[in-house]
């Protein structure tokens, strides 16, 4: 008796092969199985997916970490004394990392849809495992130096969330052309009732989330208050050396209503212009005073500090990366900036009519101005003939006696306090970071007329949400980007975004249920063909394309009758 094995028909499926060619190294046909995965390739699949999520959420922090790049240069400059972008690298590898795991999940569910066995190659998995590894190390190195801005997740989720979840909604609904493929194709009832409990569970929470999704932004267009002032902190110092005149200049050409800065007393009792301790960052003193860099900059008087360059290091490190979009006016001016004293700024804002904000620094116990500080500032101030409603003081030290010398000046804390605090301190303005209040507070500080400003605001979106919460100004180092926000970008009624993710989910519902019936009817169908149709069903097709069709020989065996 001879016995017939068959006639098997293949088409070279050139897309399934790169498909598990480059997932698990399976180029070849005899090399692809449509067995179940294994629990081994099972649990590195998981491993592929948690990574691809965690990336997901450290890629987003990042992302929307970069009204802050400054502050996290600012920490790595006070860890290591030199100051460099260190989200470069950080942005590169992240993007990198991710980029490469999302390749992998997709490659991941093209398997999954065409019912082929996960088989993850050894190099991918060393991939995946450091890709891992050092999202891990990224978050708890954030965690422990740079705690504080996790807060930046939720805050910026007033600004994507709905868009977030617009996106998210669409994936999912997506996903179930795969998952409608797994429940028609799978033989197991267990299995058919897991993933559809999974998927439903998935979709039911996306289908509700929006009632827990809150934004400023979602409001009466009537009820928005007018445009927040903008504060230049330290002038414009993405476009100019921070602290120097020419930096306040060139903020004012962006329309600020007033200027930040951070005040430090020389020896011999003149009130200057310095963000850090010392003065190596912002000038040359390591040329010019080699032998007294690292001093505390209180340490020199003011006839040292004007032989000191304020902006050639601007035009060297070129810290924000914007000095080739400068002109060679600029560059010039920029090159020949000195320390600027409070009382140029003073001046300066007096003549603009601009209001003035600054932190002042207490010299060290052993600097000659210790005990007069607050005095020798107030003097200062009084002498530069500026309107005391013009200035801020912020200086809680000896705040009695400044009310009492100069009761015209605003008061303003830089700690944030209860209403029936600032009420008897007669505090009317607050400067915090602008993670320290919610939108609640922000309007209950509002109504008890206590004007906030937030600082550090230099993303439009950020300025956007805060505009829509009611703040009344916020400082900025970047009020050239600001400049272009004449509205908040975007403004939505509640009912219009009730209406919106109402239509959503009944659009992604019919999708889904369409898709169930169209998957069920395909399955139900290959069912009824023969071993040879299903394998070709199972293939990638192109229409327009040639199919070069190999038969393979009959085999032939003789059987013992």
């Amino acid at each position: 008796m001879v016995k017939h094995q068959p006639l098997q028909v293949y088409e070279r499926q050139l897309c399934l092969s790169c498909i598990t060619g480059i997932y698990g190294c399976r180029w070849k046909r005899y090399q692809r199985s449509h067995d179940d995965t294994t629990k081994w390739e099972l649990l590195w699949s998981f491993i592929l997916l948690f990574t691809f999520c965690l990336l997901l959420v450290w890629f987003y922090f990042w992302w929307e970490a970069h009204n802050d790049y400054n502050e996290f240069n600012w920490l790595l400059y006070n860890r290591s004394g030199e100051w460099s972008d260190g989200t470069v690298p950080i942005l590169a590898t992240t993007a990198a990392g991710f980029t490469y795991v999302a390749f992998l999940m997709i490659l991941a569910l093209c398997h999954i849809a065409l019912g082929q066995q996960l088989n993850l190659h050894w190099l991918h998995k060393i991939g995946v495992a450091a890709a891992l590894l050092t999202t891990v190390v990224g978050v708890i190195s954030v965690n422990q130096t740079w705690e504080q801005e996790w807060d930046i997740v939720p805050i910026s989720l007033q600004a994507t969330g709905p868009f977030l979840h617009m996106g998210a909604l669409a994936a999912v609904t997506a996903l179930s052309w795969i998952v409608a493929g797994q429940v028609a194709r799978a033989e197991k009832p267990v299995f058919q009732v897991v993933v559809m409990l999974l998927y439903l569970s998935v979709l039911l929470g996306l289908y509700v989330v929006p009632l827990y999704i809150t934004s400023p932004c979602i409001m009466d267009p009537s009820t928005l208050r007018p445009r927040p002032d903008v504060i230049g902190q330290r002038g414009a110092p993405m476009i100019a050396p921070e602290n120097t005149f020419w930096s306040f200049h060139r903020s004012l050409q962006m329309n600020v209503t007033g200027f930040e800065t951070d005040v430090t007393i020389s020896v011999d009792g003149v009130p200057f212009l310095m963000h850090d301790l010392d003065l190596r960052r912002t000038t040359d003193v390591e040329k010019v005073f080699p032998e007294r860099q690292t001093l505390n900059a209180s340490s020199f008087n003011w006839t040292d500090l004007q032989q000191l360059n304020a902006g050639e290091w601007f035009l060297k490190d070129d810290p924000f990366w914007t000095v080739p979009s400068l002109s060679s006016s600029e560059k010039t001016k920029i090159a020949n900036q000195s320390v600027c004293s409070l009382e140029e700024l003073l001046k300066l804002a007096s003549i603009t009519n601009s209001s003035v904000v600054f932190r002042l620094q207490r010299p060290p116990p052993d600097h000659p101005h210790h005990h007069s500080w607050i005095n020798d500032t107030l003097k200062v101030v009084q002498q530069s003939g500026i309107p005391q409603r013009l200035v801020m003081w912020t200086t809680d030290e000896q705040r009695a006696e400044v009310r009492q010398q100069a009761p015209g000046l605003i008061q303003t804390s830089l700690v944030k306090c209860s209403l029936q605090s600032l009420q008897q301190s007669d505090v009317s303005r607050m400067l915090l970071r602008y993670n320290r209040v919610s939108t609640n507070e922000v309007r209950n500080f509002s109504q008890s007329h206590i004007d906030l400003t937030l600082y550090t605001v230099n993303d439009p979106w950020l300025y956007s949400v805060l505009w829509c919460s009611g703040v009344s100004a916020v400082s900025s180092e970047a009020p050239h980007v600001l400049k272009k926000v004449p509205y908040p970008s975007w403004l939505m009624r509640p009912n219009e975004y009730c209406l919106m993710w109402v239509s959503a989910d009944l659009i992604s519902f019919a999708v889904i249920v369409g898709i169930f019936i169209l998957q069920k009817y395909r399955m139900s169908g290959m069912r009824s063909y023969n071993p040879e149709q299903i394998m070709l069903s199972a293939s990638v097709r192109t229409s327009s394309r040639d199919v070069n069709v190999m038969k393979e020989k009959l085999i032939f065996s003789d059987q013992p009758q």
